[in-house]
């Protein structure tokens, strides 16, 4: 049995911010468990512009913001083992992993910090008709098989779903000459952000079909070309409304889903809407000393963000094994009001607060000209009129702890108030 003080499950954007915090704050043994062949996670293969813009205020590509941390980590001699799967992790704090260069491993931490990120939806998962012909990629395999691998997946491409990762491939199958006939998406407004479907669509001039689903995907052995149609109020496809493509190539970006078996497996409380752990204002999940950041807990649109909630979950993971944390301290539940989806976190002990409470959200549909309204037992403590919120944009506002500390509400309410409900 191995014995480490904080043991970072993920060496991605997350996994790296919360393993320099917590050495940072204090923590000598610091391990971070990768299962791929080298740090950095799914910025390795995200070679486009658009990272660092909070963290760095400069714009960097994924491969250059991952190794800014990387560099730091070796800088403070935190050790990291990469191939490294975590099969299991317990809540007793104890994890066993497997590696080709060590075998089986066990370890017993103090604190564990989940960092292991997201996956996309499948196929399956939506339920596509036709057969099962080569051709069908998730955006992410395809983007992984073009940058890292340096392969082509096809030269006539239609794209269902716009969530970020579709959007972004748009662009580069654009880039690499294929022809990109068009994205569909269910909902009546992209789950992407607004400059990618500006950068990425309307500068290469790739149609965007909302309230539009795939209806068939033709051929048996390779894709041959796909239908579309327009979908109405209960996503129901309209007959008459079909356009027919012919295509070699049908990429999905239909959706990210938190990874958490590990989470399970520990007996972590998690949160239906997000799919993530409930944590709290340390980032800390249902079970003591088992902490989770990232795309774990909830998918996010920048990594920026990912990074500050993930130092946040680092520093208070040594701040945890330094006995650092006040446990019985009074607590304030979170929760949605009306035009919200979920907050993050899900509870709040202001008495661990520094300065500020960050409260993650995403809004239920689009709103123009809105009110985002925060109320602690009726009280209005924070209150922003928005000209535009969007579900695929993620709304971050800053409560004064002091506040928080002085009130000792009981809850804390999240709502959008006022405003125009915008149907696309």
């Amino acid at each position: 049995m191995q014995h480490y003080e904080v043991v970072i499950v993920g060496g991605g954007p997350a996994g790296l911010a919360a393993a320099i915090e917590a050495r940072k704050n204090g923590a000598q043994s610091v391990v971070v468990l990768e299962r791929d062949r080298e740090l950095g996670g799914i910025l390795q293969q995200c070679i486009h512009h658009g990272f660092g813009l909070v963290v760095f205020n400069e714009e960097l590509t994924g491969p250059e913001y991952a190794e800014r941390f990387i560099d730091e980590l070796m800088e403070l001699g935190i050790e990291y083992r990469l191939e490294t799967m975590v099969l299991e992790v317990n809540a007793d704090k104890t994890i066993r992993a497997i590696s080709p260069s060590d075998g089986m491993i066990e370890i017993q931490a103090k604190a564990i910090v989940l960092n292991m990120g997201c996956r996309e939806r499948t196929r399956g998962a939506i339920a596509i008709p036709g057969f099962r012909p080569a051709g069908v990629f998730s955006a992410g395999t395809a983007q992984r098989f073009v940058n890292m691998e340096g392969y082509m997946v096809g030269k006539r491409v239609v794209i269902l779903g716009s969530g970020d990762i579709g959007l972004i491939m748009a662009r580069r199958m654009a880039l690499e000459g294929a022809k990109v006939l068009a994205v569909a998406e269910i909902m009546p407004y992209s789950g992407g952000l607004t400059r990618n479907i500006v950068q990425c669509l309307h500068d290469y001039d790739i149609p965007l079909y909302l309230s539009h689903t795939i209806t068939e995907v033709r051929g048996k052995e390779r894709v041959e070309g796909v239908t579309i149609a327009e979908v109405d109020e209960n996503r129901k496809p309209m007959t008459g409304t079909e356009k027919h493509y012919d295509c070699d190539t049908l990429l999905l970006s239909v959706g990210l889903i938190p990874e958490n078996e590990l989470s399970r497996g520990a007996g972590i409380q998690l949160d239906p809407v997000t799919g993530g752990p409930i944590v709290n204002e340390a980032m800390e999940t249902s079970v003591p000393g088992i902490f989770a950041s990232g795309n774990v807990v909830h998918v996010h649109d920048l990594v920026d963000w990912v990074t500050e909630e993930s130092r946040r979950a680092g520093a208070y993971a040594a701040r945890y094994v330094q006995n650092k944390l006040v446990e019985d301290a009074s607590v304030i539940a979170s929760r949605p009001g009306d035009g919200i989806g979920y907050v993050v976190p899900h509870k709040v002990r202001p008495e661990n607060l520094n300065d500020k409470l960050a409260i993650f959200m995403r809004v239920k549909e689009v709103f123009h000209d809105a009110k985002l309204v925060v109320k602690a037992d009726g009280e209005v403590v924070y209150s922003r009129k928005k000209r535009h919120m969007a579900p695929g944009e993620m709304e971050i506002v800053q409560i004064d702890a002091q506040k928080l500390k002085d009130l000792k509400p009981a809850e804390l309410l999240v709502s959008v108030e006022g405003g125009e409900t915008v149907h696309v």
